[in-house]
Formats: structure tokens, C-alpha cells, sequence
């Protein structure tokens, strides 16, 4: 490690300790009161009630526009750093790119959607590690909202005592993304194969199958939305739980690391792979 990135790691650890310090002098109240909101979401109803379509949880929207601002600040740094023999960002972001480029290449069987898919597939991957790395292991801003018995919700913001907020713990930011691909998949099935050929498609291999079929392609984009949110939505509330329980000393690191760090990751991999693979079954070589 270089003098910089050490000093830097140093001041991280300094700041990280002091905010587990103040946690543990903060943290007073028995678990079953502290945690009891734990689940609760901050929903701002802009229409008539129980219209789902007029709900919005603004942490959300908030944080999606900072997962965007970052990926756009490092792009612009890469830019303009770009040249010949490549700086640290610029091997990296190309190691990545030609990472998943072979992925597609190898798994797509028409070269002519290749490049379409790849750039789908490199998107969904570089947001969704982004939010997932500062919603796991960054201590930021949470919202702590408290629902009454008649439905009211009470939101109270608190400082460090959880990370910031992963758009992908909102299940309608990952079913929109895995419905796009599932559209995007049957549009390259239709150019491919034809209208006929793609409807021809749900009555393979008897025409009995039609309904089971149906059912497999709905299922599709249910599945794949599910999956991460439950990795990322599961793994919040389980450092959640047990960061309190020891008052934010010595294991958090370890969970924010693991959860943030490696399972992040891991998931906005197999997100974008999932994605590939949907995309390049409807594909005819």
C-alpha cells in the first residue's frame, strides 16, 4: 500500500471508531424497543390512499440519484485521465469491461446482439455494485420510521448508526430492472425467431406446455428481482441486529465487509449474469 492510501485507511479507522464509541454511549434502550421499527420503510403517498402507484420511499429516489452521481464522477475521472499506458482507474475499468465482455461474448451465440448485451448487462452491474458497496459497509444517514396503529408514519433521520440507504433493498428497483430485461429478452426473441417463431416458442415441446411455459417466463423476471433483494435487504437487517447487540464495537467491520464488500458484489455479478443468460436464451444462434 502506498503512504496516501494507508494514511487514508488510518483516518477511516480513527473516524469508525470514534462513531462505534459514540453508538455504545447512545445505544441505552432494550433491544425489543431499539430494533422494533427495524422493518419499516419511509413511504410518502402522493395520490389517493392505498394506491400502490402513487407511493414513493424518497430514500430511494434520493439514493439512486447518488449511486449516479458517483458512477458519473469516476467516469469522468477516467475520461480524463484516459491514455495509451493505463493509470490504476483506467486498467481497472477496462479489466472489468473485458471481464464481462467475455462472459457475453461466450454466451451470447449471434455476435450481432453481443455488444447490445453487453452494454445492458456492464449497467445493471456497475449500479447495482455501487449501491450495494455504500449501502453495505458506509456508515451514513438512515431513516428510522415508526408506524402507528392507525397507519401514520413518523420518520426520524439518525446519523451513523446504520449504512446509507441501498436502492436495491427497495424490491421496486430491482423488479423494474429484472421486468426491463425480461422485455429486452422477449424484443431480441421477436427480431430473431419472428412473431411466429417466438409464439411457437411457448408451445415447445407439446402444446400442452403453453400454460407451464407462460408461467416459467413470468417467473423469470419475479426470480431475479427476489434474489437480490432478499441478499441485500436480509443482510441489512442481520448487521443491523447484531451491530446493536454489541454496540457498533469490533464485529460490524468484519459483517459491513462481508455483507457490503464480498456479498454485494457477488450479487450484482450474478445479476448481470442472470441477466446475460435470460437475454441469450432468446437469442438464436
Amino acid at each position: 500500500m502506498s503512504t496516501k492510501a494507508k494514511m487514508q485507511l488510518l483516518l477511516f479507522l480513527f473516524v469508525y471508531i470514534i462513531i462505534g464509541l459514540w453508538n455504545a454511549k447512545l445505544m441505552t434502550a432494550p433491544p425489543s424497543e431499539a430494533l422494533k421499527n427495524i422493518a419499516n420503510r419511509w413511504i410518502v403517498q402522493f395520490g389517493p390512499e392505498k394506491v400502490w402507484y402513487y407511493r414513493i420511499n424518497p430514500m430511494t429516489v434520493i439514493m439512486s440519484f447518488v449511486v449516479i452521481a458517483i458512477i458519473i464522477a469516476f467516469a469522468r475521472s477516467v475520461n480524463k485521465e484516459y491514455s495509451l499506458i493505463p493509470g490504476r482507474k483506467q486498467a481497472f475499468t477496462e479489466s472489468l469491461m473485458d471481464f464481462l465482455y467475455e462472459i457475453v461474448e461466450s454466451s451470447v451465440p449471434n455476435e450481432k446482439y453481443a455488444r447490445t448485451v453487453f452494454k445492458v448487462a456492464m449497467t445493471l452491474f456497475i449500479y447495482i455494485a455501487v449501491s450495494n458497496l455504500i449501502g453495505g459497509f458506509i456508515p451514513g444517514i438512515s431513516a428510522d420510521v415508526a408506524v402507528a396503529q392507525e397507519g401514520t408514519r413518523t420518520v426520524r433521520f439518525v446519523l451513523f448508526n446504520d449504512t446509507w440507504f441501498p436502492p436495491t433493498g427497495d424490491l421496486n428497483t430491482n423488479l423494474t430492472y429484472a421486468v426491463m430485461v425480461f422485455i429486452i429478452s422477449q424484443f431480441f426473441a421477436i427480431k430473431t425467431k419472428g412473431v411466429k417463431g417466438w409464439l411457437k416458442g411457448f408451445l415447445e415441446p407439446v402444446a400442452f406446455m403453453l400454460p407451464m411455459n407462460i408461467v416459467g417466463e413470468l417467473a423469470k423476471p419475479l426470480s431475479h428481482a427476489m434474489r437480490l433483494f432478499g441478499n441485500i435487504t436480509g443482510g441489512g437487517i442481520l448487521v443491523l441486529v447484531i451491530s446493536y447487540l454489541v454496540k457498533y464495537m469490533f464485529l460490524p467491520p468484519f459483517l459491513w465487509g462481508y455483507f457490503g464488500i464480498f456479498s454485494g458484489l457477488i450479487q450484482a455479478f450474478v445479476f448481470s449474469t442472470l441477466a446475460i443468460a435470460y437475454m441469450s436464451s432468446s437469442i438464436e444462434g
